[in-house]
């Protein structure tokens, strides 16, 4: 009796073992199919049709053109704009697993690539009159503080825009004055951006309206697509030069 007691504890035993293990693989397993889904959505751009930005940034009366076919590159959407026109495409950032990325006349701005991507709010300020590059820079809403981004958004000069995206957590330490000034740009949503919600946002300095270029999902438990955090958000469209 006593060696069939012990034969049974050594059975349990290695059924618990091999019971563990299996958990083990199927928790890796899963967290490298989530993976894979968020790197299959960051290269696969929905194509679609926006409105234009004119009323915002310019008074051109300009009218958008759809987008174009999808091609190879870190700016997976080839997109032409009437002449005069900026094209630009954002993806905000995935989970807390990929960046976001920007990208202007079909070039990569900020993303990964480029190391100018963080957690929290991810900014690009363009001259609207030309298009040129000014300045990038990316802002931590959840271990850092307020105050860099609101100097950051302050120095902004008249004419300029910006295109911003987040990534991971965006709202923990945004406070109403940077909320506001990111409002004067043109922004709806801003002011009900929460934790770990997605946002991709297009305004102008100096702009007085409000920006049909703007983008938000919220985290919602269940309805998320990845756990604890929501799908990830894309738009293009056409900028047109700011007019004094």
């Amino acid at each position: 009796m006593l060696t069939v007691q012990i034969g049974r504890r050594k059975m349990q035993n290695t059924n618990i073992h091999v019971l563990r293990r299996i958990l083990q693989y199927a928790a890796v397993l899963a967290v490298i199919i989530i993976a894979i889904i968020i790197i299959l959505q960051k290269t696969s751009l929905d194509v679609g049709y926006l409105p234009s930005l004119a009323e915002h940034v310019g008074r051109t009366g300009g009218i958008p053109k759809p987008l174009s076919k999808l091609s190879v590159g870190p700016c997976s959407v080839q997109k032409n704009c009437p002449e005069g026109q900026f094209s630009f495409a954002i993806l905000s950032g995935a989970a807390n697993v990929l960046a976001p990325k920007i990208c202007l006349e079909n070039k990569l701005i900020l993303g990964t690539m480029k190391n100018n991507a963080g957690t929290g709010i991810n900014i690009v300020v363009i001259n609207g009159k030309t298009g040129q590059l000014i300045k990038t820079g990316h802002f931590d809403m959840y271990g850092g503080e307020a105050e860099p981004l609101i100097e950051f958004l302050r120095s902004i000069e008249q004419g300029s825009v910006m295109l911003m995206a987040t990534y991971d957590e965006p709202a923990t330490k945004l406070n109403d004055d940077a909320r506001k000034l990111i409002g004067e740009l043109g922004s709806s949503a801003i002011k009900s951006v929460g934790y770990r919600d997605n946002w991709v946002f297009v305004g102008g300095k100096g702009v007085g309206e409000k920006s049909t270029f703007e983008k938000h999902r919220k985290n919602e438990g269940e309805k998320n697509k990845y756990d604890g955090w929501p799908e990830m958000l894309e738009m293009e469209g056409c900028i047109p030069p700011y007019l004094e």
